[in-house]
């Protein structure tokens, strides 16, 4: 007897859940469209246990990222758009296209030269779907930051750039100024506000990109420092015998700088 793969496993538990017949109410009744906040979830659930280097986590993790796309894979073979060998050999073939310093007879010095060559070959296959513009077939679903980085990357694959620090930083410090300007007005047009300080967003972002970060990560690091001092300050403060909404900022402040020494 043939011995069941865990994929040919997973597949044939993912076919029965989805029956007409016998299959999970809750399943059967899913779309493409009700799956899809799940997907996010879990591909942020998956970065997070990367974050915390929980290596069992991740593999349960991975996991339910992998329980997504055999749900869409079924989806797709119910409706006759695709199956999920369809959605492996597309993949597969990408990554050989793509890789013609592997696969091919191309050459490749380097990560940069295969970089260059990636968002050349990319750049192509927009061109024969027929997208001409360098911002074509960005989702619009990504988080804004890593939409702005992905934006500014495809502009600077075609020249538009600057190619040294100075005028990259003096345009955080102009957009900062005209953030200022509008949040001091006797008046604030809010909407204008709002679009100044989306404006500045985006030039952090781009120096971010110039400086070699992806904003969306640093942003994450971000939070998880913070995240970890407030949580020392509440300590520090309930230790004194208060709760946070009893002491002063300048008790909060005082706790806030004690962590950052000792972190220090």
């Amino acid at each position: 007897m043939t011995q069941v793969t865990p994929l040919q496993r997973l597949l044939t538990i993912m076919k029965t859940l989805r029956d007409p017949q016998v299959g999970c109410p809750w399943d059967r009744k899913q779309t493409f469209a009700t799956i899809a906040p799940y997907t996010l979830e879990e591909t942020y659930e998956v970065l997070d246990a990367i974050a915390r280097q929980d290596y069992a986590d991740l593999r349960d993790e991975l996991g339910d990222l992998l329980f997504q796309v055999v749900f869409y894979a079924q989806m797709g073979q119910e409706q006759g758009l695709f199956d999920f060998d369809q959605v492996c050999n597309a993949i597969s073939d990408k990554l050989e296209r793509r890789h013609p310093h592997i696969f091919g007879q191309a050459e490749a010095a380097d990560s940069e030269a295969v970089s260059v060559r990636w968002e050349q070959l990319k750049a192509d296959e927009r061109a024969e779907k027929a997208l001409h513009s360098a911002l074509d077939d960005i989702p619009d679903a990504l988080p804004a930051l890593m939409k702005a980085h992905k934006i500014q990357k495809r502009c600077a694959a075609v020249g538009f750039d600057w190619n040294t620090l100075g005028p990259v930083l003096g345009k955080v410090y102009e957009e900062l100024d005209e953030v200022m300007h509008e949040a001091q007005q006797a008046v604030v047009d809010e909407k204008k506000l709002e679009e100044e300080i989306g404006d500045l967003l985006f030039a952090t972002v781009n120096l971010s990109r110039h400086l070699g970060h992806k904003a969306e990560n640093a942003l994450q690091v971000a939070n998880r420092k913070f995240e970890r001092r407030f949580r020392q300050v509440e300590d520090i403060v309930q230790q004194s015998g208060l709760q946070m909404q009893e002491a002063t900022l300048e008790q909060m402040e005082a706790a806030w700088q004690q962590v950052k020494s000792q972190e220090n």
